[in-house]
């Protein structure tokens, strides 16, 4: 019986050793940069990272990423602006930015291949919502007030859900334990496509058994009302620019109360809804709601529109 035993734990501990040398090998787990909370209060990437995100349990998509000086994905190493020269900002959680496709060929890259006059900055990281977004333009004033245009992704269903700045709590799931674990990276594999969840689930649930929790009743609220309250008490409070932002996009997610909101008041804003309508190839990654390169394309070609249309080329 013994014998047994030590040959169950010997072979187990090869064919671990042999997945990890295989996930390695074929490099099919993703890497992910570190996150800091800036001297500011602002959260975001730990400057000077390089690496790849995998996206799909098959590598489905593989997107090298650059983290520069400033924290943030792109080719620049830092974001030096002059009054006499024009830049565009675009600011926004993991759709702007773009590790699901390589920082070479990001859309800021692809604005400025139709505009080679203009530099286009990305401040794109994932999990942002509409009042890290701003609390980020508010804290780094000094540089966005010499900023032209700042283009700002909004979507309607997720980034409304408070309307006031907190730390997230990201940070948190930075710990030892978790950072020791990273150093296998077939765990990391195993936990990105979803091989723990059930035994996640499992101990959740027993817990909440154990602790005799109930699942709480699901009330029926009316979100967008709370969205449109949300939104209005957070342009109140960053003194929100009309004549310097806009807001992009997706016009089939928003409420007609939001929209006739938007415009009402004069918000200057982009929609992509209806090129996205109009495409009828796909827009977004295998198994990831992410665009991909036409849908990172139609997203570039209606800043573009906008900037031209708004003759920003010409303000200085």
């Amino acid at each position: 019986m013994k014998r047994v035993i030590l040959k169950f734990v010997i072979y187990s501990l090869v064919l671990v050793l042999a997945l990890e040398l295989l996930v390695r090998v074929f490099h099919l787990h993703n890497e992910r940069p570190e996150r800091y909370l800036d001297e500011y209060g602002v959260e975001k990437w730990v400057p000077n990272q390089q690496g790849y995100s995998v996206t799909g349990n098959r590598k489905q998509n593989v997107g090298a990423y650059r983290i520069n000086d400033f924290g943030f994905n792109s080719v620049y190493d830092d974001y030096t602006v002059s009054k006499d020269s024009i830049e565009v900002a675009i600011v926004g959680d993991s759709f702007i930015e773009g590790f699901h496709q390589n920082y070479t060929n990001s859309i800021s890259r692809k604005v400025e291949k139709k505009l080679p006059n203009i530099k286009v900055l990305e401040f794109g990281y994932a999990g942002y919502n509409l009042s890290e977004e701003l609390n980020l333009i508010a804290s780094y004033n000094h540089l966005f007030k010499d900023i032209d245009r700042v283009v700002i992704y909004m979507r309607y269903t997720d980034d409304l859900i408070t309307g006031e700045y907190k730390v997230s709590g990201r940070l948190s799931l930075d710990t030892p334990v978790n950072r020791l674990l990273k150093k296998s990276k077939l765990i990391v594999y195993a936990k990105d496509i979803g091989a723990f969840d059930p035994i996640k689930d499992k101990i959740a649930a027993t817990i909440n058994f154990v602790k005799g929790v109930k699942t709480p009743e699901v009330k029926e609220t009316n979100k967008d009302a709370i969205y449109l309250a949300n939104f209005k008490k957070l342009i109140k409070t960053y003194n929100y620019d009309k004549e310097k932002n806009v807001l992009l996009l997706d016009y089939s997610l928003c409420s007609s109360e939001f929209l006739s909101y938007l415009k009402q008041n004069n918000f200057k804003t982009i929609d992509f809804s209806s090129d996205f309508i109009k495409s009828k190839e796909p827009k977004t990654l295998i198994y990831d709601q992410h665009w991909n390169n036409l849908g990172r394309e139609i997203i570039a070609d209606e800043i573009v529109n906008y900037i031209k249309n708004e003759n920003i080329e010409s303000v200085k």
